[in-house]
């Protein structure tokens, strides 16, 4: 779903990552490829701050030369769109809830980057806030 395009830095032996939309996910690794997989891992723990401040996630831009793409669980990715929305929109978790008919905690639960959720009652919740979760699949 987002592939956000991160910067691998040669530093001593090592190599550092840093994210040009996320700059709060930082890393490093051994070996190029140790590199790579940490990015995942720090791609996903920094969607914690903007879910904890209640901020929007910035969404992936263009990859520029020499940078790798790093990809965003599904399942977090939506979760980002549903925060962005609610965001975006001034909605609450408890408007959202009294939208879907159903209790506060419950929805607490759905922008929870640690409870999994399923993608249907996901795609509820961006329905209540008028829009349509697509979910596509291309070529690797």
């Amino acid at each position: 779903m987002f592939r956000y395009p991160a910067r691998l830095i040669p530093d001593d032996g090592t190599f550092a990552v840093m994210f040009r939309d996320i700059p709060e996910a930082l890393t490093c690794g051994a070996t190029r490829e140790e590199a790579i997989d940490m990015a995942g891992d720090a791609l996903v723990t920094s969607m914690d701050f903007y879910f904890e401040d209640k901020r929007p996630v910035p969404m992936p831009s263009k990859p520029k030369r020499g940078e790798v793409l790093i990809d965003l669980p599904p399942s977090i990715a939506a979760k980002v769109l549903l925060l962005n929305a609610m965001i975006a929109q001034k909605v609450t978790p408890s408007e959202l809830a009294r939208r879907l008919n159903t209790r506060r905690q419950e929805m607490q639960r759905v922008i929870d980057l640690r409870h999994a959720t399923k993608i249907d009652t996901i795609a509820a919740a961006l329905g209540a806030l008028g829009m349509r979760l697509a979910i596509t699949a291309d070529a690797t």
